[in-house]
């Protein structure tokens, strides 16, 4: 029997493949649990379709993507923080203290785990923080720490 998976199935394809399966494991697993539906050319219709709108989708996410890294790659961040004598922070600046920092003075909402920091800043001076927006799409924040008494 010829279905196309609704759910990944492990060894089997990931969702939208039309494979060919024993007709015992289509009717008594897959389509009783919805992890499939048959292949009729009604549903392969109905699946390209919903191919095409999902990409349309990816290309619309991706542009917006794009967009909104272009702004970003502008940005200077600056955070006020204490510090000792030596520059070293009381404290680290993490990829939350950005985000809120980037929202409070740009107004760019962004989700903290975007911000790839490898670790939590300590000192200060100027440094480039890296922000994932879409899988393909990334850019650069300039993150100023500042002492608070200077």
């Amino acid at each position: 029997m010829i279905v196309i998976l609704l759910k990944d199935v492990k060894d089997l394809g990931k969702s939208g493949d039309v494979v060919k399966v024993s007709d015992g494991y289509a009717r008594n697993m897959l389509l009783p649990r919805g992890m499939a539906a048959q292949a009729t050319d009604g549903n392969i219709r109905s699946l390209e379709k919903q191919k095409k709108v999902l990409e349309e989708q990816r290309q619309r996410d991706l542009q917006a993507a794009q967009a909104q890294a272009e702004k970003i790659g502008k940005l200077t961040v600056e955070i006020l923080t204490k510090s000792g004598e030596s520059g070293r922070l009381f404290g680290s600046i993490t990829s939350k203290d950005i985000a809120d920092a980037i929202k409070r003075q740009h107004g760019v909402d962004l989700d903290k785990r975007k911000i790839l920091l490898e670790s939590p800043i300590k000192t200060i001076g100027e440094t480039s923080v890296e922000i994932k927006l879409y899988p393909e799409v990334s850019a650069t924040v300039k993150v100023d720490v500042k002492s608070q008494g200077a």
